[in-house]
């Protein structure tokens, strides 16, 4: 038996990507600030902070566990649970909510029977809200995994997610 399997932990944390996280860490190992920029690169990578993951970033870095959960919940970009395939953003910026982002937002929600935060049973759709994603002459506007819908209205709203099943 190897090593990695003494552990649950270490089991759980045995994976196709032990490999990059271990660079990352030592990329960064050393450097004041490290943290925030590790846990991005781990979050891209896995889509979310597993347990594990955090608990492997806070030994490789040399830092209490207590500090990398504490960043992890403080900011709301990292994630604590994994996303749907796709990820849809609704901006809630002050253009979008002008121009009737709240309906585009509650068809959605209609659509996919979740709210706002939430991710389908299904794991096919993740619905987020955002400050604003800075393209304001399309106001409102929602992206799907990246993708940039404006000019929305709850009509369209049926049509594009069809797309994304």
């Amino acid at each position: 038996m190897c090593k990695c399997c003494d552990s649950k932990q270490e089991a759980v944390f045995a994976d196709s990507n032990q490999h990059r996280l271990n660079e990352i860490i030592s990329a960064y190992q050393g450097h004041d600030g490290a943290l925030i920029p590790v846990l991005q690169e781990a979050q891209e990578m896995y889509g979310y902070l597993p347990e594990a993951v955090m608990r492997a970033i806070a030994k490789g870095l040399k830092i209490p566990e207590a500090k990398v959960f504490g960043v992890v919940t403080f900011y709301a970009q990292f994630r604590l649970k994994p996303t749907g395939r796709n990820l849809i953003r609704v901006c809630m910026g002050t253009a979008c909510h002008v121009r009737g982002a709240q309906k585009v937002l509650s068809e959605i929600e209609r659509e996919l029977a979740i709210v706002a935060g939430e991710t389908t049973a299904d794991q096919r759709f993740t619905l987020e809200t955002v400050a604003c994603i800075g393209a304001c002459g399309l106001a409102p506007v929602m992206t799907i995994n990246g993708q940039v819908f404006g000019n929305m209205n709850s009509g369209l709203v049926p049509d594009i997610l069809k797309r994304f099943k």
